[in-house]
């Protein structure tokens, strides 16, 4: 448990002199989605995973909704765990946190892979009071979700609030990925995700063409064919393969992963 602020975050750090890789989980997603990343990639890398506040096995804390409050929690970890230079893997909403901690310490990103998340896109579609009414009616099951890993231990209103923040991140991504100066690999998944349909999720897909044009520093690795919500589990090794791409290395010919 690594103690910050109010609460204190449930952490699995594999060790070893591997090279090594932190993992940022989707928005309301647990460590638990990377075994298969981690699985792949194996022995050779230093793996840290953990649960943001208020989800898996970490403790609520009043700041469980904070985008900003995720960001500086990245260090918290990484500085519990001896760790200075790393490279950083998200998925989702840990996408938009991995761009925002890389670029305020380019000196430490030894490359960042984003998990079809971070794009440039304003959601037009998804004003704040829509959003708040979709989380008031699901606050029957958040508890039921929070123990199967999709939502918090937070309220319908904290979740509607970080979604809303989210939406406000993503809108404003485009002057921070311009600026990347560090090797950042996209995957992209197909399809919609549970809080989003097909359509709206291309549309926000297809942000990512103008940064890749104005950016030679941002590549896409590998646009796979999950969509957003089972891409960990699906394609995973293609998640890997950014890493192995940013790292210098490369799958041994024939390895069967699991």
């Amino acid at each position: 448990m690594v103690p910050v602020d109010d609460t204190a975050l449930a952490a699995t750090d594999t060790g070893g002199p591997g090279r090594p890789v932190v993992y940022l989980n989707g928005q309301f997603a647990s460590q638990a989605y990377w075994r298969r990343v981690v699985a792949e990639l194996g022995g050779g890398y230093r793996h840290i995973t953990y649960d943001m506040r208020a989800r898996g096995r970490s403790r609520r804390s009043a700041s469980a909704a904070s985008f900003e409050a995720h960001v500086r929690d990245v260090d918290a970890v990484l500085a519990a765990r001896g760790v200075h230079q790393p490279l950083v893997v998200g998925w989702s909403y840990g996408a938009a946190v991995a761009v925002h901690w890389a670029n305020r310490h380019p000196d430490r990103a030894l490359g960042v892979v984003l998990v079809d998340g971070a794009f440039p896109h304003d959601y037009p579609d998804a004003p704040p009071e829509r959003v708040r009414r979709i989380w008031r009616r699901s606050r029957w099951v958040l508890p039921m979700l929070s123990r199967m890993g999709m939502a918090a231990r937070m309220s319908a209103e904290s979740h509607a609030q970080s979604n809303i923040e989210l939406i406000e991140i993503c809108a404003a991504l485009g002057p921070l990925l311009d600026g990347a100066t560090f090797p950042v690999r996209y995957v992209v998944a197909t399809g919609a995700n549970l809080g989003g349909g097909h359509d709206e999720m291309e549309s926000a897909r297809a942000t990512l063409a103008p940064v890749l044009a104005r950016n030679p520093n941002i590549k896409v690795s590998a646009k796979v064919a999950s969509n957003h919500t089972k891409i960990l589990n699906k394609d995973f090794r293609a998640v890997a393969d950014a890493v192995r791409e940013l790292a210098g290395t490369r799958r041994a010919p024939g390895r069967q992963s699991r």
